[in-house]
């Protein structure tokens, strides 16, 4: 494949960015690294400073707004025929763009990676294999951006409800879908997603819920949703729990 924009959503990200945009360029022909940062107050714009001195094709442009407005504003700035969105705390698996573009037909508009949350203090295969069924479901039902590999022509005109700070994604699916192209789960692709350890608290928890309801009933195919989610409350109390247990031992 030709080289890629990738496009990538950052505010106060300092805590895995390095490693994150890293694996971007050992996995990725990176053309630019589009970021769009929301003013960020801590290293974030250190650490890419430094890195634009090693890479030379990283853009950075700051804004004020939502989610959906800092994606839009990513894929205004593409000017590539495929491109990628990837979050600032994930890592990409090996060689991801060559087993993707392998993956490619003229009817995809997208091709997602799966992703897998890295639980602090929890390696169990299981616990991956169960993830994986999840994370299959939930894109299946809302979409994802962790690592996705998008065609251009199907968003070039995409126009995102400014007021989505989540299920941002889930529009931009399912706008690819009504363009007539296939989104796809791709094979043998993945990031593992990683997250502060203050992220495994029941504030954040409760905080993500409300946004996931707020959001995602209403752009998302909510009947869906609806009857899998204790399900996936289950999954989501489990990892917290087995988070507690660990500390508490």
């Amino acid at each position: 494949m030709r080289n890629i924009d990738v496009v990538m959503i950052t505010k106060n990200s300092e805590f895995m960015l390095e490693r994150s945009i890293e694996s971007i360029y050992s996995n990725v022909p990176v053309k630019n690294l589009i970021i769009i940062d929301g003013f960020s107050t801590d290293q974030t714009l250190n650490i890419i400073h430094k890195l634009n001195k090693k890479h030379k094709t990283i853009k950075v442009y700051s804004l004020t707004g939502s989610r959906a407005l800092a994606r839009e504003t990513g894929i205004r700035h593409v000017k590539t025929d495929w491109f990628m969105f990837v979050d600032s705390d994930v890592t990409l698996s090996k060689n991801w763009i060559k087993k993707a573009e392998k993956q490619l037909k003229e009817d995809i508009g997208a091709v997602w990676g799966l992703n897998i949350d890295v639980v602090p203090g929890v390696k169990d295969k299981w616990f991956i294999r169960l993830q994986s069924f999840v994370a299959n479901y939930c894109f299946n039902i809302r979409g994802g951006t962790h690592d996705t590999l998008i065609r251009y022509e199907a968003v070039k005109d995409i126009k995102i409800p400014n007021y989505l700070h989540a299920y941002e994604d889930a529009f931009i699916i399912n706008w690819i879908k009504n363009k007539g192209y296939r989104t796809i789960i791709g094979n043998g692709i993945y990031c593992l997603h990683y997250k502060p350890s203050g992220n495994w608290n029941s504030e954040k928890g409760l905080s993500h819920a409300i946004d996931e309801v707020r959001c995602g009933l209403v752009y998302s195919h909510a009947y869906k949703f609806a009857l899998f989610y204790p399900f996936f409350m289950f999954f989501w109390f489990l990892q917290f729990s087995l988070q507690i247990t660990k500390n508490l031992l």
